[in-house]
């Protein structure tokens, strides 16, 4: 039975929309299958893994049949985007196994039934709805989902936080020993006064892959236990994490009277060459603060040693304090623009850096000793 046809970049595109929370691991062997539903002009592809949902949809140059099946989401994709670009693809279903021609190539998959395919409850209590630029959100959660755990026992920090008080949407993210904050602003009026939902990893990363850059609209409804984006031809559903994120105004300094601005190139490329020599164990750098100057050094096991001098702007007391140097890297590279601020107050304080250009974003890394 002739399922349908479509140029290859018609299948492919929704098919590369979804493929990305598909492990090629699985203990359910459904899970590693993508369902495909035609009906009408269009076609539906889905994929899950239980925690995470995304469906995208692509627009048919013909008319099918009301037609759902299931097949290997991985083979599938790695198959249609091995076709030429100008391919014209057909896809054929007989006795349980599916047949995809395209000029005089044939391949055959396995299909499972979909009745067995998991699918995500409805969004029965939506709390908060809101609409933002996809590359607002994109930006937003670029300037904060590196700061975020990996495989925490405390398993809210391996997610972000998503606060929103009125038309104010908050990102934060934390490890325990730095915290990445941005800010900013809904699209209109949000519906609900205020929220504040853990968003997993996997939904994180999702939605930073599948974003546009543009200014076309993203739609986010928010539920006590699941999480709900739309955007273009995308939909994705996700649990939420259930815990309660750390106080962030309680870890963002409001008072450290040390502020130097530096350019950030030439801070960034000096962290850079100091990270070279710095101690693969505890990945310090020294930052020795002097009027007139920055002092940037690292350190190893073999009194291996890498330093430099940055001219700055200031006039106060010396301080001579440590970071992680990777933490400081990831957070001046994110950033865009000419300057950065690094605000300090003493060698067992957290500094704060934040961005001129970027009012909203805050970036809180912890001491270290030296």
């Amino acid at each position: 039975m002739l399922v349908m046809q479509c140029s290859r970049d018609t299948l492919l595109r929704p098919l590369a929309a979804v493929i990305g929370i598909v492990e090629r691991r699985n203990t359910l062997p459904i899970l590693s299958n993508v369902l495909l539903h035609c009906s009408g002009n269009t076609l539906t592809c889905l994929a899950t893994d239980l925690e995470l949902e995304v469906l995208a949809s692509a627009a048919l140059e013909a008319a099918t049949d009301d037609i759902t099946f299931t097949t290997s989401a991985r083979k599938l994709y790695d198959i249609v985007r091995a076709l030429p670009e100008d391919a014209k693809v057909a896809l054929d279903l007989h006795d349980g196994r599916l047949t995809i021609k395209a000029g005089r190539s044939r391949f055959t998959l396995q299909t499972l039934d979909p009745v067995t395919f998991p699918r995500m409850p409805e969004l029965a209590d939506t709390s908060v709805e809101l609409r933002l630029h996809q590359g607002a959100l994109r930006e937003l959660l670029r300037l904060t989902q590196y700061a975020m755990a990996q495989q925490d026992i405390r398993y809210y920090l391996n997610g972000l936080l998503l606060d929103q008080v009125g038309e104010t949407v908050r990102l934060v993210a934390t490890d325990g020993h730095r915290l990445a904050y941005a800010e900013g602003r809904a699209d209109g009026a949000a519906t609900g006064t205020s929220s504040s939902t853990i968003l997993p990893r996997k939904l994180v990363q999702e939605l930073a892959r599948l974003l546009s850059d543009g200014d076309e609209p993203v739609t986010l409804q928010v539920g006590p236990q699941q999480v709900r984006a739309s955007f273009g031809d995308i939909r994705i559903a996700s649990k939420v994490i259930d815990g309660k994120f750390p106080d962030y105004n309680r870890v963002i300094p409001q008072d450290h009277p040390k502020a130097i601005e530096v350019p950030r190139a030439v801070l960034l490329d000096a962290l850079r060459r100091a990270e070279i020599l710095s101690n693969d164990k505890l990945r310090s750098v020294r930052l020795l603060l002097e009027p007139g100057r920055l002092g940037v050094s690292c350190t190893n096991t073999e009194q291996e040693e890498a330093a430099e001098e940055l001219e700055i702007d200031y006039q106060g007391e010396s301080l001579d304090i440590g970071f992680n140097v990777q933490y400081l890297l990831e957070a001046v590279s994110t950033l865009s623009s000419e300057q950065v601020t690094l605000n300090l107050r003493d060698q067992n304080s957290s500094c704060l850096l934040t961005d001129r250009e970027n009012p909203g974003y805050r970036y809180v890394v912890m001491p270290m000793r030296l």
